[in-house]
């Protein structure tokens, strides 16, 4: 059996997508930016795909900005209003300890131009408190960028509270929405949000194209130079076939959410908390962030005495394609920052493992994976001396049996 279980790196693109991006590789070639009939029937594709995705978003559409994916929207979004804090010396940015690394990099980028950057802590369930916001702002406080879906361990945050919070304190609130966007309903107006990334490789869209949401009155401040696309904000002849299969990705994708944001789809919780029963099942083994307030298809336990990579390998083998964290990190031998942030110690965070899937995954694939793991668990244990001296009681136990 092979069981692919590593959505949040990436999904496949739906052949309905695939169908709906094939007109503009040969039929709608033109450039958007051209002045001929072809050219501007490629103009009003561009035009009707960005509408579509602004609807799905709840804006309007000259809020949408096209980029290469998320992590170019996430530095253009903090460098804008960072930049622009500056010049009023507004200089003090917050976000958290467990944002993807194109946030935190970007974040240390501006700490080295002098900015203050304050990362919040995260409590052991993976859920920033609002009050930890509110308490952090500063009359030098430019933004407020925090996460919507944590990507390693799919716990869901009070995005709408955070937004109230910062309207209220005229401070600019930008999310990361890579891991949200096509899992739970998002509605940049409800929830308050001024700025928002998203990625459409997350949802069954094609890679290499993204979007950047910013509220009407926000001026981009370019990262790439160039040519006059996207309103001079982003350069570049757009990627028609990507941003046509964007649209219907997002479609398709909202379409199967309800509006219970804990609970957008219930057929696919099922399915994840029937293999969370199962992997705590396991001994001295733990679900890393809160039970309930996550996606519907991202699981990540902690396993003591076992090294991330030689279960990803074993359970490779045995046709599970799985992860120990975020894929963008995958080469580093460092544990994932993000378990770190929500207290497991080094010795435990080395032995995570990432169960991301979607709808189309079944109750037979979910038993299987339980049983792949406790094997495989069990197998890696047998052969470790930390888990020789765990049960000799040399070591102390982290987890409870």
């Amino acid at each position: 059996m092979e069981i692919y279980a590593d959505n949040a790196a990436t999904t496949a693109v739906s052949p309905a997508v695939v169908e709906a991006m094939l007109p503009y590789f040969t039929d709608v070639y033109g450039n958007p930016s051209s002045l001929h009939t072809s050219g501007q029937k490629a103009k009003e594709a561009l035009e009707d795909a960005r509408a579509r995705i602004a609807a799905q978003l709840n804006c309007l559409p000259n809020e949408i900005t096209f980029t290469s994916g998320g992590t170019e929207a996430d530095n253009q979004a903090i460098l804008t209003i960072a930049h622009k804090g500056a010049k009023t010396g507004k200089k003090h940015i917050i976000s958290t300890a467990f944002e993807h690394h194109a946030v935190l990099h970007t974040l240390e980028k501006l700490k080295k131009e002098g900015f203050e950057i304050e990362l919040l802590d995260v409590h052991s369930t993976g859920v920033i408190d609002p009050q930890q916001v509110a308490d952090a702002i500063r009359e030098d406080t430019c933004l407020v960028t925090i996460m919507y879906v944590n990507n390693e361990i799919g716990t869901i945050q009070p995005i709408a509270e955070i937004g109230r919070i910062c309207n209220e304190k005229k401070v600019i609130f930008h999310t990361d929405a890579v891991q949200a966007v096509g899992h739970v309903p998002v509605d940049v107006r409800r929830d308050n949000i001024d700025m928002l990334s998203i990625s459409a490789h997350k949802f069954h869209g094609p890679k290499g194209i993204g979007v950047l949401y910013a509220r009407r009155g926000i001026l981009l401040e370019n990262v790439i130079e160039g040519g006059a696309q996207e309103r001079g904000k982003r350069p570049g002849t757009e990627n028609l076939p990507a941003i046509m299969g964007m649209a219907k990705a997002l479609e398709d994708a909202n379409a199967l959410l309800n509006d219970d944001i804990y609970a957008a789809q219930p057929e696919l919780i099922a399915k994840r908390d029937r293999l969370i029963a199962g992997l705590e099942k396991i001994p001295h083994g733990e679900l890393n962030g809160d039970r309930t307030r996550r996606v519907g298809g991202t699981v990540n336990f902690c396993f003591e005495a076992i090294e991330g990579e030689s279960l990803l390998l074993l359970l490779d083998d045995k046709g599970i394609r799985a992860s120990s964290g975020s894929a963008c990190t995958s080469g580093s031998l460092d544990p994932s920052h993000v378990l770190l942030a929500i207290g497991r110690p080094h010795e435990v965070a080395h032995g995570s493992l990432r169960l991301s899937f979607d709808n189309s995954i079944t109750n037979e694939e979910i038993d299987y994976m339980i049983k792949a793991v406790a094997d495989t668990v069990d197998y890696l244990r047998n052969m470790s001396p930390v888990w020789r001296d765990l049960q000799q009681g040399k070591r102390s136990f982290v987890f409870p049996e």
